[in-house]
């Protein structure tokens, strides 16, 4: 009885009070009941006790929750005070252990939440966020995924009412540390690190489209949420290989932390706008950078075709923009790491090519060029500061070749995805870096020099030949302008066999637009060539054009490439393919005849050898003019021409077989060196092509006439040895070019009055050639008028000599006496008008 009145004293009191007393002193007083009067307390909170069995393991108290739930929706004014007792109850079992009644309380909250959307719930969310706080805090796995639970719970509610002050900046790093968490127990650490991502998930939906909340997007928020999902990403759990059934692994798999944290992954970089895509997607770069994961370039490709895919497409340029700028800041980087990045750029192209690569498409391969100069700089000195020479890191010559070709095959992906009027425009631009000696560039002196000179042509050759295999033009005045080409055409005649190769294959690579350099990428004497399905279309117009405007320039090169005595079989094969693709691609009349002309003066250098060619180059080029006259001779379809290629063919099978293809572009080729010594029956006549052709329609005086090439200002500038000799050798057009000559003149003998001779008659062919260069100058730049002008002067003057010659020859022979007399006696010559004459009547016309 003492007990019951020391407890009921302080109430006691308050009654004896009266009226005045308020219900604040009755609350203060109540707080002190341990229980006995459960009248005299709140309502609220006694609504709150009652949900709490008196055994954890009943759970909660549903009727009871449903009298709370009804009360708060009835009184919202409540509802802050609700969330602060329950905050209260929670601490404390927390804090004595009592997990059971932790998990009741958590499922009340949630509840509430779930049900109250009322303004004044933001109070009751700062309790329930304090109460998760509490439980990610504990070190019990059991309550932060609890906690965690509870959380993404609330995620996934739309408020009614925004929020100014709340601040995710806890549940952030917590969430993130649980991501790296590194529990002994396997199966414990698996569902931590799926708790963290669920978390990062629930912070990213709850405040990514809410301008009022904390912004996600900011630094010091990407900077740990990222990170903490690729290292999810990147360990993959040893443990899920342990299911006893493929249903069973699939159903983990789709549970394990590495397949949740990309879908989290792409959930938020899908939700990225433009603005934040860079904050997104720079800790992926430090990631990849401080974890050494560009090497092995597997997980580095992974995430960025993650990145790509999820990406709103108009986006995609930003993210091969930060690339870009990320290999510039590891110029100086090992070779793997750079090769790393440009591969992931490459994928990351490739991708984007439904998106948009961005307004800057010449930026991208002007970063792409510059690490492929830096590279070669690299490879040279072997430092990576090119000025001092001093650097503290060893470089691989090797793995900077490696590099280098990620850089062309990029390039090669970037152009892949441009539309065909950028890549024109990229490919002109790739040319322009190329070191010529015919250029306005500077070309390094010295033996260093020249080797960082031909280096750098080879691999921006080879980017441009990358660029150039995906490009499909029908109109070749537009894929080949004239600036394009001379530059293009100028590397033809450098000495490097690689450079020419290159260059070869580029231009075949234009031409063929109809896939069929492969099917005849052997030189052969095929008889029928209906085999090879080759697709022959008329040429267009667009094509005659660029034709009557090139064709002079790629002839000569050919016929220049041919007399390089460093060619090997690719280069044959490369000049076959060239012949026979403008055959069939580019070719009207006025150009077969030329090309005909052009394979007869090949014959021509391998017959005469005037440059000392070896006994393989020879027989190449005959087997190179066989071949083409085989198959242009089944192209246009002239009986009589056939039959006479048929014919030397046949003849040199017989006696010459290392004349022809078969026995030359073999892996050991069967050679002669009785070249000198050839029959006339085993060559192609151009006297005999001449008549056959020109009988079937063709302009039999141009078959007839041999083809010589010109002399240009690319000759002179070009650092061939060679090319000076051979112009001036071509320059004159004497019958020792002709192919019927059976045997050549007799040497002269060398005497001090031949050498002045010789001396003398350079002098002259040079002014010769210099006037010759004059009058085109002329033609070409002078006004219409002027050149009218001058050639009416001379049209006159030729009138006039022709009167003259006329009027000599049209005078009848003198009388016995020297001259008749009239008249009158005075002596007068006469001549008959020439509309008087009787001409025969085959004169007539």
């Amino acid at each position: 009885m003492a007990l019951s009145s020391w407890v009921l004293s302080p109430a006691l009191q308050l009654c004896a009070a009266g009226p005045a007393c308020s219900w604040e002193m009755l609350h203060v007083a109540g707080a002190g009941v341990c229980g006995c009067c459960g009248a005299l307390r709140p309502r609220y909170k006694r609504l709150v006790d009652n949900i709490f069995p008196e055994d954890p393991e009943d759970g909660l108290v549903k009727t009871n929750m449903e009298k709370l739930t009804f009360y708060a929706l009835s009184a919202p004014e409540k509802l802050d005070r609700i969330g602060a007792y329950l905050s209260e109850r929670l601490i404390r079992d927390v804090s004595r252990h009592r997990y059971g009644y932790v998990c009741i309380a958590m499922e009340a909250l949630d509840q509430l939440l779930m049900a109250c959307h009322c303004q004044s719930i933001n109070l009751f969310v700062e309790s329930f966020l304090k109460m998760v706080a509490k439980l990610l805090e504990s070190e019990k796995p059991n309550l932060q995924i609890l906690g965690t639970n509870s959380f993404v719970k609330f995620a996934n509610i739309e408020e009614d009412t925004p929020s100014y002050h709340r601040s995710y900046d806890f549940f952030v790093s917590r969430f993130s540390e649980m991501c790296h968490s590194s529990h002994d127990d396997l199966e414990i650490r698996t569902k931590i690190r799926m708790s963290g991502i669920k978390g990062l998930q629930g912070v990213v939906r709850k405040t990514v489209n809410d301008e009022l909340q904390a912004n996600i997007w900011d630094p010091q928020h990407m900077d740990k949420i990222v990170p903490s999902l690729l290292f999810n990403l990147q360990h993959v759990e040893e443990a899920e290989s342990r299911s006893p059934s493929p249903l069973q692994a699939t159903e983990k798999e789709k549970e394990s932390p590495t397949e949740l944290a990309e879908r989290c992954l792409r959930e938020l970089l899908g939700r990225a706008a433009y603005g934040n895509i860079k904050n997104a997607i720079t800790p992926v770069l430090i990631h990849l950078d401080n974890h050494s994961l560009w090497e092995p370039k597997i997980f580095a490709t992974r995430c960025f075709r993650i990145i790509m895919y999820s990406i709103q497409p108009q986006h995609s340029h930003l993210v091969i923009q930060q690339l870009l700028g990320h290999l510039d800041a590891n110029s100086k980087s090992a070779a793997t790491v750079r090769a790393g990045i440009v591969e992931v750029l490459s994928e990351a192209a490739v991708i984007a090519a439904s998106g948009s690569v961005g307004p800057t498409v010449l930026e991208v391969f002007n970063t792409l060029l510059r690490q492929l100069r830096l590279s070669i700089d690299y490879a040279l000195t072997g430092s990576y500061n090119c000025i001092t020479g001093v650097s503290t890191k060893i470089i691989k010559e090797h793995e900077e070749r490696m590099f280098q070709e990620a850089v062309i095959k990029t390039i090669g992906s970037f152009a892949s995805t441009l539309p065909t009027y950028q890549q024109s425009e990229v490919m002109a631009f790739i040319m322009n870096k190329v070191p010529l000696p015919s250029s306005q560039q500077s070309i390094e002196a010295g033996k260093a020099g020249e080797n960082r000179n031909r280096l750098t042509q080879i691999m921006l050759l080879k980017s441009l030949l990358q660029v150039s295999v995906g490009f499909q033009c029908s109109n070749m005045l537009t894929a080949l302008p004239s600036a394009f080409l001379d530059r293009l055409l100028s590397a033809a005649l450098m000495e490097d066999a690689e450079i020419r190769l290159f260059v070869l294959e580029i231009l075949i690579s234009f031409i063929d637009r109809h896939d069929n350099r492969q099917k005849f990428s052997t030189i052969s004497t095929i008889s029928d060539i209906s085999v090879l399905k080759l697709k022959v279309e008329k040429c267009s117009r667009q094509d005659t054009v660029f034709m009557k405007k090139h064709s002079q320039q790629l002839f000569r090169h050919i016929y220049l490439i041919c007399k390089e005595e460093s060619n090997i079989q690719a280069h044959y094969e490369a000049l076959y393919s060239m012949l026979v693709l403008i055959s069939i691609e580019l070719a009207n009349e006025e150009v077969v005849v030329d090309l005909i002309r052009l394979v007869l003066a090949v014959q021509e250098i391998a017959q005469i050898n005037e440059d000392n060619l070896t006994a393989y180059n020879r027989c190449a080029l005959f087997a190179l003019g066989a071949a083409y006259l085989n198959l242009i001779s089944q192209l246009i379809t002239v009986p009589t021409f056939c039959q006479h290629i048929h014919e030397v063919i046949q003849m040199r099978q017989k006696e010459a077989p290392y004349l022809l293809p078969e026995d030359v572009f073999v892996e050991r080729p069967r050679l002669s060196k009785s070249l000198d010594r050839l029959g006339p029956e085993v060559f192609f006549w151009q006297s005999k092509i001449s008549e056959v052709l020109g009988g079937s329609g063709y302009n039999a005086d141009r078959l007839s006439t041999p083809y010589v090439p010109q002399l240009t200002d690319e000759d002179r500038l070009s650092k061939r040895k060679s090319i000076g000799e051979t112009i001036s050798l071509q320059v004159e057009v004497e019958s020792r070019n002709s192919p019927e000559r059976e045997q050549r003149a007799p040497a002269e003998e060398i005497t001090y009055e031949t050498l002045k001779k010789a001396i003398d008659s350079v002098a002259v062919e040079e002014q010769e050639r210099e006037r010759r260069r004059q009058v085109v100058e002329k033609f070409q730049k002078a006004p219409f008028e002027e050149i009218a002008a001058h050639c009416g002067a001379r049209a006159t003057l030729l009138q006039s000599k022709l009167n003259q010659i006329f009027e000599i020859t049209i005078r009848p022979p003198p009388s016995p006496s020297g001259t008749i007399t009239a008249a009158y006696g005075q002596p007068q010559n006469h001549s008959i008008p020439v509309y008087e004459m009787k001409f025969p009547d085959l004169c007539v016309y």
